[in-house]
């Protein structure tokens, strides 16, 4: 069955089958990275090397991940978004599978590079829902996208506890190695290719500036809580990172075809977004750590529980998500995205203010329902904004679009935990555990820890309340507000 909107044709049984696709991904992703975490200490033993080495089997990933978003997604406007999404979905299954396989610490680093191209999957899944999808259909299919996060998390910490605990690490990559491969052949089966190829020439110059601006960033920011901020090599990375994005800022404006087309990108509700992606997700990255340290933290300090047992009580808070989020995106062509991105920042702005003042004195289901309401928020905040996104940016540089958000999302993503491990350094007290030799002592989070850090977090998302109210309304009352190729259009959707 066909459906037409503004003069173009959508194959509803096509959508159907592609949305199966495109939401079965964050899961997937989910699954394999968040099965890493509690599989990380066995690792580091295995390889007898540090936890500074370690930590960089998460680090690595990111920073290839966070070059490749932007260069598929310029390459999936020129090529094909499908096919990009198919060469970025094979570096992803591919990293896996050679994951579990590593001989060395070092072979690790390299496969988890291959992974992290492997990112782009996400910023071009969302441009071919964009494209391929019904406007009517687009806030829905990008809210099950959205709760699919949330869910691929909650199943993969337990679950990767147990596998690493009975099977070994490198069974976290085995056991998703074959859902990897799966997802590629369904995804080549039943996705076509987009319908706008915006062709020309790579701007190679571009790609090699961002590299310079993102890298030296990240290495930073991921080494400072450990090296000191103020240390010498943490200033130096930072002062690199910054004249490299000087020049990626004046190549971008004088190139004919840049890798990120900076009137484009900075234009008012991308703009918003990308900066508000950014503090979303420092904000949950705040968040998460502080709930990691306050389940699994011994009493009094926490509720003492175990990763397997972490991981299932956050379950509440992913059926929220997964209820949520679809009926959110439903409602949102009716309601407006503003008053939905409105309502989550605000929501969980107020959850995470009353936990930095009560967290440590709430019983252990206060505390989960607390977490429940806060990522109810969260949610209704991530699918709007990236529905403002989507239509408020041309199909034809919609790789570019996403792929600059996700950018901006990494960026946050890696500086939440930066600053709450700095903060939990700051504020803590030394523990000695039951049964260890006298001489050894944890550091141990403090009420006013939690209170900072989720005290934080509630001022970001204050602030993303007054972010949104900035932004131009792309649907409400049952009509969507497009921008189109040509111009700009509004569809009737009611």
């Amino acid at each position: 069955m066909d459906a037409m909107k503004n003069g173009e044709t959508y194959d509803l049984s096509y959508a159907k089958k592609a949305m199966l696709v495109v939401v079965i991904l964050p899961l997937l992703v989910m699954y394999t990275e968040a099965m890493l975490t509690p599989a990380l200490p066995t690792i580091q033993k295995e390889f007898a090397i540090n936890p500074n080495d370690v930590s960089w089997v998460l680090t690595i990933y990111l920073l290839v991940g966070t070059v490749s978003v932007a260069l598929f997604g310029k390459l999936g406007d020129m090529y094909g978004k499908k096919k990009m999404f198919l060469v970025a979905l094979g570096f992803y299954t591919l990293g896996v599978i050679l994951n579990g396989f590593a001989p060395s610490f070092e072979a690790l680093l390299v496969t988890r590079a291959i992974q992290g191209f492997g990112m782009a999957i996400f910023p071009l899944a969302f441009a071919l829902v964009r494209e391929e999808f019904p406007p009517s259909m687009v806030p829905q299919v990008q809210g099950m996208i959205s709760a699919m996060f949330g869910v691929g998390m909650v199943i993969a910490l337990p679950l990767g506890a147990w596998v690493t605990e009975n099977w070994g690490w490198r069974w976290t990559y085995h056991t998703a190695a074959p859902f990897a491969v799966l997802m590629f052949i369904l995804a080549w089966k039943v996705l076509r290719e987009s319908r706008y190829i915006n062709p020309g020439k790579l701007d190679w110059q571009g790609a090699l500036l961002l590299v310079w601006a993102v890298v030296p960033m990240l290495v930073g920011v991921t080494r400072a809580p450990n090296v000191g901020w103020t240390a010498t090599q943490t200033l130096l990375l930072f002062a690199v990172s910054i004249v490299g994005f000087i020049l990626l800022g004046i190549w971008e404006k004088r190139v004919e075809n840049p890798l990120l087309p900076l009137d484009i990108i900075t234009s008012r509700n991308p703009a918003i977004v990308n900066v508000g992606i950014m503090f979303a997700a420092f904000g949950i990255s705040m968040m998460s750590q502080a709930n990691t340290y306050i389940f699994q933290m011994p009493e009094p300090y926490g509720f003492g529980k175990t990763i397997l047992q972490s991981g299932l009580l956050m379950t509440p808070q992913a059926l929220v998500m997964l209820i949520l989020a679809p009926l959110a995106g439903k409602l949102m062509p009716k309601v407006g995205a503003k008053p939905i991105a409105l309502t989550g920042a605000l929501v969980a702005s107020a959850g995470l203010a009353f936990m930095s003042k009560y967290a440590t004195g709430l019983s252990l289901w206060q505390y989960v329902a607390m977490i429940a309401v806060v990522g109810a928020g969260i949610t209704l905040m991530n699918i709007s904004l990236i529905n403002i996104l989507v239509f408020s940016v041309p199909p034809r540089i919609m790789g570019v679009a996403t792929g600059a958000n996700s950018l901006f999302r990494n960026f946050g993503s890696t500086w939440g935990p930066a600053i709450a491990g700095t903060i939990m350094s700051t504020y803590y007290v030394l523990f000695h555990p039951p049964g260890a030799p006298e001489f050894v002592q944890i550091k141990i989070p403090t009420e006013e820890a939690y209170s900072v850090l989720f005290g934080g977090a509630a001022a970001v998302y204050l602030f993303l309340a007054l972010l949104v109210l900035a932004t131009r309304e792309v649907m409400k009352g049952g009509r969507i507000h497009e921008v189109e190729n040509e111009g700009e259009t509004e569809i009737n959707v009611a």
